[in-house]
């Protein structure tokens, strides 16, 4: 910023250099303009120029010598949300056969074992004749084998006969229990209510987990097939992965459980989370290593493939070169530049690249070294003094 007491001075100096600009023609020269008179030492119009301030207008700026200071090292990576693969999961058909309802839609909430859809299928039909037959045997062998344990008993049938009818029911038991397994994977819970309902093709397919419904992948009337269409995708979205890259000069300082800042152009707010992996190589096309970034995400906002910047406060710069704000000005290529004092009452520009700004100090990365001077409060003078004499 421009200190106040130069404030008065400044306005005089523009609106006088800018009558003398008008009268270019004349030659005399005001007396505000001789007091920026520069000595061009650059012919490059892309270059600053080397000029002199005259010491009665070194008051009216303020030199700061540039020092190494302790900052913290903010890393800011680029990602995007993905959903949470250990919250996730696709939901694949047991059974194969035409959809015949559909009851969920993506977006909506569901609980584990709920049914999502119907399916007109032969194969369940198949199945439950099975199950039936099976369980009709088991009864049978059961009731046989009661009965040839009585009759033993009582010295009626030989030894092999109660054998024989207890291998019988041991058989028709495992096949009944195989029945009903094969029952169970296709989202029927308790087989043995099936002698009570009433006889039909549908067989639904249920949540495996509980969350929310993201994908739909099916239609009314397509046919499934078994083990291999996928209908839906459901997740959990109350947390999300954020999956950030990382440039191999960064990789000394990100570890995994570091706290990370998540923010997007979407919302003003900011998500948290923690780093909980790092990848084992880099991507051999951008030369980065993907880090995975738990998120929490109660309210939901952050969606799938959403562009975030994740924020990580990786330790301190003991040795970090910081200017005032004022200091950092830009050119009409939004070029950051300082200006640098050269010798006595003496500036040129200096590009620099910048980092972090906190505090009404900006890191600065590159372009200056410890001990140099630069322009802060009023270095906009400098600018405008400069840009007169190109």
């Amino acid at each position: 910023m421009i200190t106040g007491n130069f404030l008065k001075p400044l306005w005089i100096f523009i609106a006088v250099a800018a009558l003398a600009t008008v009268q270019a023609g004349c030659s005399s020269q005001s007396a505000p303009a001789k007091a920026a008179e520069a000595s061009r030492e650059s012919a490059s119009p892309d270059k600053a120029e080397l000029f002199t301030v005259p010491q009665d207008q070194m008051q009216h700026l303020q030199v700061v010598t540039v020092q190494p200071e302790s900052w913290p090292r903010v890393l800011r990576l680029s990602g995007t949300v993905a959903f949470n693969g250990f919250e996730t999961t696709p939901v694949i058909t047991q059974v194969g056969g035409p959809v015949s309802r559909i009851l969920v839609s993506p977006g909506q909430q569901v609980h584990k074992n709920q049914p999502l859809l119907y399916v007109s299928s032969p194969d369940y039909s198949q199945l439950r004749a099975n199950y039936l037959k099976a369980r009709d045997t088991h009864s049978l062998a059961h009731k046989n084998y009661v009965r040839a344990q009585d009759l033993y008993a009582h010295h009626a049938i030989a030894e092999r006969d109660l054998q024989a009818a207890e291998s019988a029911e041991v058989q028709a038991q495992a096949d009944q229990q195989a029945s009903e397994q094969s029952l169970r994977v296709l989202g029927i819970p308790r087989p043995d209510t099936l002698i009570e309902n009433p006889t039909s093709p549908e067989v639904p397919m249920i949540a495996p987990i509980s969350g929310e419904v993201v994908e739909r992948q099916c239609a009314p009337g397509q046919v499934l097939q078994a083990a291999q269409t996928q209908c839906f995708t459901i997740s959990n979205m109350s947390t999300v992965w954020v999956l950030a890259n990382v440039y191999q000069n960064q990789l000394a300082f990100v570890h995994v459980g570091d706290p990370v800042s998540i923010s997007t152009d979407a919302y003003k707010k900011d998500f948290h989370g923690r780093i909980s992996f790092l990848g084992a190589a880099l991507d051999p096309t951008s030369r980065t290593l993907q880090a995975r970034i738990d998120t929490d995400n109660a309210n939901e906002l952050l969606k799938k493939d959403m562009y975030v910047t994740a924020t990580v406060v990786a330790g301190k710069i003991n040795d970090a070169l910081l200017v005032p704000d004022s200091a950092v000005l830009r050119d009409a290529q939004n070029m950051s530049f300082v200006y640098l004092e050269t010798g006595a009452n003496r500036f040129a520009r200096r590009t620099v690249q910048l980092g972090e700004s906190k505090d009404g100090k900006t890191l600065v990365l590159s372009g200056l070294q410890a001990g140099d001077k630069v322009a802060g409060d009023g270095s906009i003078f400098l600018q405008f003094a400069n840009s007169l004499q190109q």
